[in-house]
């Protein structure tokens, strides 16, 4: 509903949000398009900082092909739901099978009421306003610590995520939109590189 908002409020047409939704579909990348683009950036500007941000996506994608072993059409389709949530619910399951499922169930369903709130989220955005005073830009967020919380089992992994955190605050003042997010990947090599 956030992300319906935000699009409608930044200028995109119902369908225009809709379809960026639909199409893309990486809340983050969603985000800094609707974000850069309202704020008078330029489209190549948004394009690239999506670009950026859903690199994580192709990431994860390596991390499924073993397990999913989808060609063709299945394989585009199931590009297209490799998202946080899908990954995230796919890796903590214990065999493989339990893997697929998870991914799928996790994948679809969050497509569609992803999908479904974005269109509620933009008919609704002249009623709700600016969708950061309500504290809704704050979803996505949040539900990405949800999913990452569970997987910090150690000092270490609290330590590394903190600094990340820190990072990000940090640069967000100083650098395009998505950059500070890509830039603690940097964080994760660094310590990854040290076991």
């Amino acid at each position: 509903a956030a992300f319906g908002a935000a699009g409608v409020t930044a200028g995109f047409s119902i369908l225009q949000t809709c379809l960026l939704s639909i199409l893309l579909f990486s809340g983050a990348s969603q985000f800094a398009v609707v974000g850069i683009m309202g704020a008078g950036g330029s489209a190549i500007s948004a394009i690239a900082t999506a670009t950026l941000l859903g690199f994580r996506n192709a990431l994860y994608g390596l991390q499924m092909a073993p397990i999913l072993k989808v060609r063709g059409l299945k394989r585009v389709l199931a590009a297209q739901i490799t998202i946080d949530e899908s990954t995230a619910v796919s890796t903590l399951q214990e065999n493989d099978e339990d893997r697929k499922r998870g991914f799928y169930l996790t994948g679809i369903g969050v497509y569609i009421f992803w999908n479904l709130f974005t269109y509620l989220g933009a008919l609704g955005a002249s009623a709700i306003g600016d969708p950061s005073v309500w504290g809704l830009d704050a979803a996505v967020p949040a539900a990405f610590c949800g999913l990452i919380w569970p997987r910090l089992k150690n000092k270490k992994q609290f330590l590394v995520s903190a600094i990340a955190i820190a990072w990000a605050l940090l640069l967000t003042p100083l650098t395009p939109a998505g950059i500070p997010i890509i830039t603690t990947v940097l964080l994760a090599v660094i310590f990854g590189a040290k076991k």
